[in-house]
């Protein structure tokens, strides 16, 4: 169970960084891949480059912990973190995006981190 806790995490914070990576630089893909498009050279520009910021920070924030502390801070760190996919969903869902996209990727996202969190607060 500690390789699949430690891979799920790992796996989980690297797809945050690479989601960062793409807000940054391919802000218009991605924010229509979140489920609610944006033009990002007009105002949404600012604000899908703190998407991109904040998602890649977290990322790397989630491969700190599990390397230099441990699996309970990042099981912590996971469970707090999974408030975010749930925000997500409730903003798809607020500005008309898809359901399937609400669902399948933003709210399904929550349950593999709470899953995450589990097993690793069982390692």
């Amino acid at each position: 169970m500690t390789v699949t806790a430690y891979t799920l995490a790992v796996v989980l914070d690297l797809f945050v960084v690479f989601i960062g990576y793409r807000f940054l630089f391919q802000p218009g893909p991605a924010a229509a891949g979140y489920g609610v498009p944006a033009d990002p050279a007009g105002d949404a520009a600012a604000y899908l480059t703190i998407k991109g910021a904040r998602d890649g920070v977290l990322g790397l924030m989630g491969l700190a912990l599990l390397a230099f502390v441990g699996a309970h801070a990042e099981a912590w760190f996971m469970l707090v973190v999974a408030i975010l996919p749930l925000g997500d969903t409730l903003i798809v869902l607020r500005h008309g995006g898809p359901k399937a996209t609400a669902f399948g990727i933003h709210f399904a996202t929550a349950v593999v981190v709470l899953i995450s969190a589990g097993l690793l607060f069982a390692v």
